[in-house]
């Protein structure tokens, strides 16, 4: 460290230096000395002018306050060096109450004191649920992406099946668990892949985002028409679309009371006796619902009527 002051008489400062602990100006004159040597001795438990600790001040001009801790060679070593005066702010590091485990390093944990935390060299890598969502292709939508460890502002990824990656169109940060993101997409199942800003990355286990559109049907609402009591057959066929398979099902079981069951695969709907045991003109309402792979549903209702009396095996309209 550098000399302060005038030469003492012997190398180096020593315990009968000190006044009370101090070490008195005509031993560390003003005038023309370059350094000054102080054994260990002496300055165990010495005290400073600035009690309590002990204060390092700047120039006054352009060069901050400095602790610097050389190599045995003095070649090179560690600085804590103030604030510049430009940062206008004076804060405390406070050291942890305990050691920290192997692979850890001192931060702050954000709070107003700077209390000084251990955390794991490496950033964790983050984490996203596998919560699955449905979107409309080929429109800019807004949802959230779920997880764990997220950082500002990430990076968001969608990796469609076929390896194709679309990024988001704009990610907003929530939290370390939550994503607000927007993207515009094409038709297709997605993995979701997050990278931090310092290169950690995770990705979901599953293709948990699929675009899609709703099924719709073909076959109009409303009365499929009237067949003859007694009729064998299909009565008639509930046509839908979808840009995946679909299956139809019936909302309730208005279609037992006509002896008349649902073709889940086709949509046709069969009987072997139509109307069963009624014996008079019988109209029926029933409601299906057509599913598409991505579990999105559209329901329809139907009807259709049995008249009383013919026994051919006939229909008509």
């Amino acid at each position: 460290m550098a000399y302060v002051g005038r030469t003492p008489a012997n190398a180096a400062l020593t315990a009968s230096d000190l006044e009370n602990g101090i070490v008195s100006a005509d031993k560390l004159a003003t005038n023309a000395v370059t350094e000054v040597k102080v054994n260990a001795d002496a300055i165990t438990n010495a005290k400073t002018e600035f009690t309590p600790g002990l204060t390092i001040k700047g120039d006054g001009s352009s060069a901050d306050g400095k602790l610097i801790l050389n190599c045995s060679q003095n070649s090179h070593g560690v600085s804590i060096a103030g604030p510049a005066h430009s940062a206008g702010q004076s804060y405390n590091l406070v050291l942890p109450t305990s050691v920290g485990s192997n692979g850890q390093v001192l931060a702050t944990n954000g709070s107003t004191n700077n209390q000084l935390t251990w955390v794991d060299a490496v950033e964790a890598k983050p984490t996203v649920a596998d919560v699955s969502q449905t979107i409309s292709p080929a429109t800019s939508q807004t949802f959230n992406i779920t997880g764990t460890g997220f950082v500002s502002i990430p990076i968001v990824e969608f990796i469609k099946t076929d390896g194709s990656v679309t990024l988001a169109n704009t990610v907003s940060f929530t939290n370390a668990t939550t994503l607000s993101v927007n993207v515009t997409l094409a038709t297709g199942n997605y993995y979701v892949r997050v990278e931090n800003p310092d290169g950690n990355a995770g990705r979901s286990t599953n293709n948990i985002l699929t675009a899609s559109t709703a099924p719709s049907f073909s076959t109009a609402a409303g009365s499929l028409g009237t067949f003859a009591g007694n009729f064998s057959g299909t009565v008639a066929t509930i046509a839908g679309s979808s840009d995946s398979a679909i299956t139809f099902s019936e909302v309730g079981s208005n279609l037992a009371t006509a002896n008349v069951t649902l073709n889940s695969s086709t949509g046709a709907l069969e009987t072997t006796d139509f109307g069963g045991s009624s014996t008079t003109a019988t109209l029926t309402n029933f409601t299906i619902r057509i599913t598409d792979a991505e579990n999105q549903t559209t329901d329809r209702a139907f009807s259709f009527t049995s008249s009383y009396g013919a026994t051919g095996g006939g229909q008509f309209n």
